[in-house]
């Protein structure tokens, strides 16, 4: 691949924390205890990192003792196998995730605060949510819920949807999640792989001030799932409208919760199923992904605590539907005694400012959020410190897609100078981060600033060795304990090893070009497999998008290269416009030149499109793949199904270009 125009070593640095900023983080924190406890000494975050990889067994020990894990058995071997995939973590520890959430509920202090479009935020207390849960998981036990049992949950961002989350971990059911903007092909597509027991579900939503009823999509999924026993529902905002409800074995939220009962928990073992979460889903059945127990509590105190530095009683608030993994990793704010922030509907509902208004006055510490959302205020022309000064908020988070120079930089103009803004990138596949964030480094505009703690990250060329400043595969050489235990339904974990283990035997290669630089920090350029090969040049995808959506009269761009054995190479490049402008051949020309001069000479397009909307998955993602497989002439109905998607009408256009490009 090509490098980069710029030269990342001289990239700018934007914030560095102060020495009082590092003591008082929890990385530090445990960076004294490692040294009093065990003789490691407190050097550079990269030497901690390094001593982490080499010493993994000895690292997640630590972090076992550091965060006090509560469990049965013993916490050796560490690992009775280390070959991936097959790795096997703690096989004598017994343990259970919402035990560690509750272990220290015994306050009123908020557990959750709940911001929707329908009514005003409220809090509910650690008390309170272990009281639901209590009687929620003993309800369930009633109707012949246990161990292994899977529950699936059709609810958005709202605190029953926590709690049934907490009843099913207590009892060792399986959980799983779709958020209800989600169709019923798509759901189906997920939840029938594991044939759940009993669903929550919602009568309707609210999204931009609209309501969106799901009585139909819920008995469509009923018909889909003849293995579900029951159906609980959760009443939604317009509830009182839809009075009758005809879903089979139906109760009611509240007659589930109104009995209280102790919460009992069920020890399992450590690779005992916590959750199944899901693969994008754009072709083909979204991979089904197992995580336990063990490796989610172990993996997401590390992150939360020492690489995001959330701390007791900070407010977390990550932008994300039940269907996207951050929902799963804000939840796991709750386990190092954070309070969880439930932002429910449009982030731009009733303006612009709604959502930086809410975290200026409900004192959110950590915002998290995709990286398309901080693009498109920058593109809106916001400066959210006209709302107010931000006193709490230390950190952002983004994430979902590269964070471009220009918009690292719009946050420290617009929102907060002194601000710890953090790209980071991980995903579903291990509800996590591979490289991340760290409270004890400088953020460089455009960079990701490290690999989190335990995670042999690295970049291999096509020889499959290691490289620093040139652009490779991101591989993980050493097993992570929030890797899948297994796809549900793979028989000989085939399908795992296809996904992660085929190119280099025995590391997992994630499928993302990736460049590390000498100082440790990190520069995504998109996926591998979208990868742009123009004569023998590959560049990531990322790296023209941020040349090309740097111009201000571009709001959003997709490229994909439609080189394929026996053809031509043929690289369109699609754009969406700002309002008002029009795709002349001054505009085509100023593309052109920003790519020739700031990306590759080798990368200017053949051609380039305006069109209404660029393709996304239901979690935000550019559908370059998809894109191109319809281009070079897959069947529509084979290349993405459009229940997988944001915006299936994006696809028209797209469609009725390989119409032209492939004349039958």
């Amino acid at each position: 691949m090509t490098q980069p125009a710029d030269s990342r070593t001289s990239a700018k640095p934007l914030w560095t924390p102060s020495q009082s900023q590092i003591n008082a983080s929890r990385l530090a924190h445990y960076q004294q205890w490692l040294e009093r406890r065990y003789g490691v000494p407190r050097g550079e975050y990269a030497d901690l990192w390094q001593w982490s990889v080499d010493n993994l067994e000895s690292f997640w020990t630590t972090v076992w003792e550091y965060f006090d894990v509560q469990a049965g058995g013993s916490n050796q071997p560490v690992l009775a196998s280390q070959t991936m995939p097959d790795a096997q973590w703690f096989p004598n520890a017994t343990l259970n995730y919402a035990e560690h959430i509750f272990r220290n509920a015994t306050d009123q202090r908020p557990a959750l605060i709940a911001r929707n479009e329908t009514s005003e935020p409220y809090e509910v207390s650690w008390a309170d949510m272990q009281r639901d849960a209590g009687a929620l998981a003993a309800g369930l036990r009633k109707l012949g819920i246990g161990k292994g049992d899977r529950v699936v949950s059709y609810l958005p961002n709202r605190p029953e949807t926590v709690v049934a989350f907490m009843a099913c971990a207590s009892l060792g059911a399986v959980w799983s999640s779709c958020a209800p903007d989600m169709g019923v092909r798509v759901v189906t597509d997920r939840f029938s792989q594991i044939e759940p027991k009993l669903i929550f579900a919602t009568d309707s939503y609210s999204y931009n001030g609209k309501f969106h009823s799901r009585i139909d999509q819920v008995n469509e999924l009923l018909d889909a799932l003849p293995t579900v026993q029951h159906v609980i529902h959760v009443p939604g905002p317009n509830a009182e409208v839809n009075q009758a409800l005809p879903w089979r074995n139906q109760l009611t939220w509240a007659s589930q919760v109104s009995e209280p009962a102790q919460l009992v928990y069920e020890r399992v073992p450590f690779s005992h199923p916590l959750w199944v979460v899901y693969s994008s889903g754009t072709t083909g059945l979204p991979k089904a992904i197992v995580h336990s127990h063990g490796g989610i509590v172990l993996t997401h105190m590390k992150t939360m605590a020492l690489q995001h530095d959330l701390r007791e009683g900070d407010r977390l608030l990550f932008l994300g539907g039940t269907g996207w993994i951050v929902w799963n990793l804000q939840v796991g704010g709750l386990l190092v005694g954070a309070t969880v922030v439930l932002y429910d509907g449009n982030p731009a509902w009733p303006n612009q400012k709604a959502l930086w208004r809410f975290v200026n006055d409900y004192d959110v510490t950590l915002l998290g959020c995709g990286a398309a959302y901080l693009i498109n205020c920058m593109k809106e022309g916001l400066s959210p410190k006209e709302v107010g000064p931000f006193n709490a908020l230390r950190a952002i988070n983004a994430t979902g897609s590269p964070l471009p120079t220009d918009a690292f930089e719009w946050v420290y103009d617009n929102v907060k100078s002194d601000l710890w803004l953090a790209s980071i990138s991980g995903g579903t596949d291990i509800a996590s981060g591979f490289v991340a964030c760290a409270p004890t480094l400088p953020v460089y505009s455009g960079e990701i600033q490290c690999r989190e703690l335990g995670v042999a990250a690295y970049a291999f060329n096509e020889s499959g060795e290691a490289v620093v400043d040139e652009v490779g595969e991101l591989v993980i050489t050493r097993p992570m304990p929030s890797m899948p235990i297994y796809f549900w339904n793979d028989p000989g974990n085939e399908r795992y090893h296809d996904s992660y283990f085929d190119t280099f035997p025995g590391y997992w290669r994630h499928g993302d070009w990736i460049q590390f630089t000498p100082r440790g920090t990190s520069i995504i350029y998109g996926r591998s497999d979208s990868t742009i090969n123009r004569f023998g040049i590959r560049m990531g995808t990322a790296e023209i998008y941020r040349v090309v959506e740097a111009l201000p009269q571009v709001r959003d761009s997709l490229v994909v290269d439609l080189e394929y054995l026996g053809r031509d190479s043929f690289m369109p490049l699609f754009v969406v416009l700002d309002d008002g402008q029009v795709l002349d051949d001054d505009l085509k020309a100023q593309i052109k030149t920003q790519i020739r001069t700031k990306a590759s000479p080798r990368h200017v397009p053949n051609e380039i499109y305006q069109v209404q909307a660029i393709p996304r998955t239901l979690t935000g993602k550019k559908m370059e793949v998809p894109v191109r497989r319809l281009l070079l002439g897959s069947p529509a109905q084979k290349v993405a199904h459009p229940d997988a998607m944001a915006n299936p009408d994006s696809l028209d256009f797209f469609i009725r270009l390989a119409q032209k490009l492939n004349p039958s």
